[in-house]
């Protein structure tokens, strides 16, 4: 097979530049993979076990089913784990794998090299999280649905809007690590200021009208929340209006959407400056 000439190649990298970049992004993900399916497997084991049934044989005791609208604690907090586990990985993949293309390893201007553009750089990243996502997230749910903890049968629409969760709170945060040039601990802080009051306070192991009101907003402007709201009603039909469905859907659609406009913008002055 002949090799293809200078214009082919350059029509395939503006045609699949995206996908091209995705690709490379996977690939270099293969140097922790024992890493993603240690976290893929044992998150939801250890949760499971130790929240869905230790946590859980305590709470259904004393409280009775009749506190989480109906449902075992196992199945009112399943969706949720599943929501926050997408965000938690989200977190770290568009942080320093974001400014290792930047600033580290500069694996982002390489491709620049050749017809592939800032924007497909940004979007051909998002793509592999994307990915990863997904497929963490039906390892989850393949789990959860062994655990008994999901009894619907559209439980298998769960795997994406958790990975919409993910997208709607790492795309916003891929913007914001593609604008930092010196790494002088902001990660850090978003990890401990940001990431773990969302997972702790968007309604995760109670229901949020439990909390404080002064502690409420938090789930109300959190992407776990609103997908574990949406996890709720796939799983085991909790009930709600379904204008409020709609309402989680297009507020995580819309957070993605902005992020990856923000993302593409910053990539773009970056790697064109």
């Amino acid at each position: 097979m002949r090799p293809h000439g200078p214009a082919t190649s350059a029509a395939r990298a503006r045609r699949y530049g995206t996908w091209y970049i995705a690709e490379q992004v996977l690939r270099g993900m293969k140097g922790y993979l024992d890493v993603i399916v240690a976290y893929s497997i044992g998150n939801p084991l250890m949760y499971l076990f130790a929240m869905g049934i230790g946590l859980a044989s305590l709470v259904d005791s004393n409280t009775g089913a009749a506190a989480f609208g109906g449902v075992t604690y196992l199945q009112f907090i399943a969706p949720s784990l599943l929501a926050s586990a997408a965000m938690m990985t989200a977190a770290g993949e568009f942080t320093y794998p974001v400014m290792s293309g930047f600033k580290w390893r500069r694996t982002y201007y390489g491709p620049l090299a050749s017809p592939i553009t800032p924007h497909q750089i940004c979007q051909g990243h998002v793509l592999a999280v994307t990915i990863r996502l997904v497929l963490q997230s039906a390892v989850y749910l393949a789990i959860v649905l062994l655990f008994g903890a999901a009894t619907s049968g559209w439980a298998w629409v769960t795997v994406f809007t958790a990975t919409l969760a993910g997208l709607a709170f790492g795309i916003p945060l891929m913007a914001y690590a593609a604008s930092i040039k010196e790494d002088r601990g902001q990660f850090a802080l978003v990890q401990r200021f940001v990431v773990m009051p969302l997972f702790l306070f968007s309604g995760t192991f109670f229901p949020l009208s439990t909390l404080p009101w002064f502690l409420q907003w938090i789930g109300w402007i959190s992407p776990v929340w609103h997908a574990t709201e949406l996890g709720r009603v796939l799983s085991y039909g909790y009930p709600e209006p379904g204008w409020l469905t709609v309402v989680h859907v297009v507020f995580l659609a819309v957070l993605a959407a902005a992020g990856l406009v923000l993302a593409r913008r910053i990539y773009a002055q970056r790697l064109e400056g």
